[in-house]
């Protein structure tokens, strides 16, 4: 498949630079040229990448970040209050990115109860989200979330088309699900994908897509919060993330891997959660042997894994982790305000 970006970078002559960046060594690391297309205004290798990504994650309309999945939950805010959305409802554990845009934008936030198991947060219930919707304009759902579960996104999805309002997903953690029935934008009418936290894209890499009712919208809130300075190594990245192959070998070995780790059976393949006794000298354990994990919340350390995690690492983590001790972990009451969610 062609990599329009990175054939454009590929192909583009030494030049005398009287432009940005300032380090005047041309390279990848180039501002918008001539040849090189224009973010705001894509007619070139830009449209034709975004074109692509809208095809292979089944948007009306796709746009690249280079700011990450946080300018991509601004700009489905800030679509969804143009719409009309003045009421967002949003479940207790969300990503603060969510909280900011809403309080930035001035869109009540009306919180969908969730509660915790096993110290982790559980997907909102139906019935929850239903009661928050019905004193709402829009939905707006986290999955996967941070701890690999999926949200009801069919059960949402039949909500919002009940009561003819939209369905936004922040997708954040679920890039490499677009091969499946569990992606985000099979059910979601604005979604954001943060491309680099689950392929192998450049931190700050993501995009966001709305479907055809929603794709105006976005296109003019996405210019609002997007630089105007992209970095066309990050754009590169994205486009050749989204572009990259299912891994299957490693989806199954990861599942392998949670048996023999004794890991919570989550949803997600890419995040392994186990819990330790102490789960601070497990990490200084792990750590001292050149493994890190992506969080340590307390009860559970998760190892973040991704399609170019490579056998050998994932099957270094069990054997390490076999001889750890384990512990009970905290259980927590329901949870009706809002949260930091990733302040863990």
């Amino acid at each position: 498949m062609t990599l329009h970006i990175a054939e454009m970078l590929r192909a583009q002559k030494r030049h005398i630079s009287f432009h940005t960046p300032g380090h005047k060594r041309a390279g990848a690391d180039i501002t918008e040229l001539p040849y090189s297309d224009c973010l705001v205004s894509p007619k070139g290798v830009l449209a034709a990448a975004e074109r692509d990504v809208a095809r292979i994650l089944g948007a009306a309309r796709s746009f690249l970040l280079t700011d990450g999945s946080t300018c991509g939950v601004f700009s489905m805010v800030d679509a969804m209050r143009a719409g009309g959305v003045k009421k967002l409802a949003v479940p207790a554990f969300s990503h603060p990115s969510v909280l900011h845009a809403c309080g930035a934008l001035g869109v009540e936030i009306v919180p969908v109860v969730q509660e915790t198991v096993r110290g982790i947060p559980v997907q909102p219930s139906a019935e929850a989200m239903k009661t928050a919707l019905d004193g709402a304009d829009a939905l707006l759902l986290t999955s996967p979330d941070y701890y690999g579960f999926f949200a009801l996104l069919e059960e949402a999805r039949r909500l919002c088309d009940e009561q003819k309002k939209p369905l936004a997903v922040d997708g954040a953690h679920g890039s490499h699900l677009h091969f499946t029935e569990h992606y985000a934008g099979k059910y979601a009418d604005l979604w954001v994908d943060g491309v680099h936290k689950s392929l192998p894209a450049l931190t700050q890499g993501a995009v966001v897509s709305a479907n055809a009712t929603w794709a105006d919208a976005l296109q003019s809130s996405v210019v609002k919060f997007r630089t105007t300075s992209p970095s066309y190594p990050i754009m590169a990245s994205v486009e050749y993330a989204v572009k990259f192959p299912r891994n299957e070998e490693i989806e199954l070995a990861a599942e392998e891997a949670k048996r023999d780790m004794g890991a919570e059976n989550n949803a997600d393949w890419t995040k392994i959660l186990v819990p330790f006794a102490d789960t601070g000298a497990a990490e200084r354990f792990l750590e001292e042997r050149g493994v890190y994990p992506e969080f340590n919340d307390g009860n559970y350390l998760m190892f973040y894994l991704s399609p170019c995690t490579k056998a050998r690492e994932l099957k270094k983590l069990v054997r390490l982790a076999k001889d750890l001790p384990r512990a009970e972990v905290a259980e927590d009451a329901p949870v009706g305000a809002i949260p930091m969610y990733g302040e863990v």
